[in-house]
C-alpha cells in the first residue's frame, strides 16, 4: 500500500507553504504539488485553497486532514506490529533539539539503540530550543530534546536526560557596565546592564521573572533564537546573557566569557525527551523511549 500522498497531503496541511513541506517530504516542490492535485482528483475536493503567496486549507481539507493522521497512525501501528513478530523494527523517528543537544546527548541516546534497532533511520532537525515543544504538538517532529516546561501540557509525555542550571555569563575581558557587587543586586546595579536574551521559551521566562522580581525592566540589548549565539554576543563584549550551564560547557567560546555569581540563582531545568502520549503507541518510539530509566 502506498500511503505516501497521506504523508505529502499532511506534510502541506501542518505547514501550509510548498517549499517547506517538499523539504519536509524530501521530495521537489512540482512533486509535491503533482502528489496533492492527484489526491484532491481522487477525493474529487479541493483540499487547500492556494495562490502566489497563500496555501489554506477549505472545510473539506480539514475534515480529510483528521482522517489522513488517524489512518496513517493506524497502519504505522499495524506495520509495527507485523514487524514485532519478527523481531525486527523499520522505519524513521523524526527527532529536533538544538546544536547544542545534539552534540551534548544524542550519542548517549541512539549509539546502543542503532545496533538494537539498525533499520530505523533517525531523521535529525536542529533549530530554536523555543520551538520544540511547539513542533511536538503540531506533530512536526515525533520526538524532542528539549527543556521541560513549568506546566507541562496533558497530551505531552517527558523523561528526563539531565539537570542544568541557568546561568549569568559576561564578557571575560569585563566591562565598566558590569555590576559590581552580582552577588547582591540592586536596581541601581543591573538598569544600566545591557541584556543579550532569547527571544522565548523557558529561560527567557525565568529571567523575566528575576529581574521583575528586582522590581526593574531590563535594558534589552538583542533578543536571539537559540543559546549558541547568546554566548557568541557576551564573548565579543556586547552584553550579559543568560544560558543554560551545558550550552556554555560545551560552546567553543567558553573560554570568551566567565559567570557571575549571580544571586539569587535562576532555578536549575530539567531536558529530556518529549512525545506525544498517543505517540507512545508507535513500536519504534515505544523501543527509544523504553531504553530511557524511568
Amino acid at each position: 500500500m502506498d500511503m505516501r500522498s497521506l504523508t505529502h497531503f499532511l506534510a502541506l496541511a501542518d505547514h501550509l507553504h510548498f517549499g517547506r513541506a517538499s523539504e519536509t517530504c524530501h521530495i521537489s516542490p512540482s512533486t509535491l504539488s503533482r502528489s496533492i492535485r492527484q489526491l484532491e482528483e481522487s477525493l474529487g475536493v479541493t483540499l487547500f485553497e492556494r495562490d502566489n503567496r497563500h496555501v489554506v486549507l477549505t472545510r473539506q481539507g480539514m475534515l480529510f486532514q483528521s482522517y489522513a493522521r488517524e489512518t496513517l497512525e493506524q497502519w504505522q501501528s499495524v506495520q509495527h506490529t507485523l514487524m514485532e513478530e519478527t523481531r525486527e523494527l523499520a522505519g524513521e523517528i523524526s527527532i529536533y533539539c538544538s546544536v547544542t543537544a545534539s552534540y551534548s546527548f544524542l550519542y548517549r541516546l541512539l549509539s546502543e539503540f542503532r545496533l538494537r534497532h539498525p533499520r530505523i533511520e533517525i531523521k535529525l532537525h536542529t533549530g530554536d530550543p523555543a520551538d520544540a515543544i511547539a513542533r511536538v504538538q503540531s506533530e512536526s517532529e515525533e520526538i524532542a530534546i528539549t527543556a521541560r516546561p513549568r506546566s507541562l501540557p496533558d497530551a505531552l509525555a517527558f523523561k528526563p536526560l539531565a539537570t542544568s542550571p541557568l546561568v549569568f555569563i559576561a564578557p571575560q575581558d569585563g566591562a565598566d557596565w558590569l555590576p559590581a557587587t552580582p552577588e547582591i543586586p540592586t536596581p541601581a546595579q543591573w538598569q544600566h546592564v545591557p541584556m543579550i536574551l532569547s527571544e522565548s521559551g523557558l529561560s527567557r521566562d525565568h529571567a523575566d521573572t528575576w529581574f521583575r522580581a528586582l522590581g526593574i525592566a531590563p535594558r534589552i540589548y538583542a533578543q536571539v533564537a537559540g543559546n549558541e549565539a547568546i554566548v557568541s554576543m557576551v564573548g565579543l563584549g556586547f552584553g550579559v546573557g543568560i544560558v543554560p550551564r551545558i550550552v556554555l560547557d560545551n560552546s567553543p567560546l567558553n573560554d570568551r566569557v566567565s559567570v557571575l555569581p549571580v544571586k539569587p540563582e535562576l532555578p536549575h531545568y530539567d531536558v529530556g525527551l518529549c512525545v506525544l502520549k498517543r505517540r507512545l503507541k508507535s513500536a519504534l518510539i515505544e523501543a527509544l523511549w523504553a531504553q530511557l530509566p524511568n
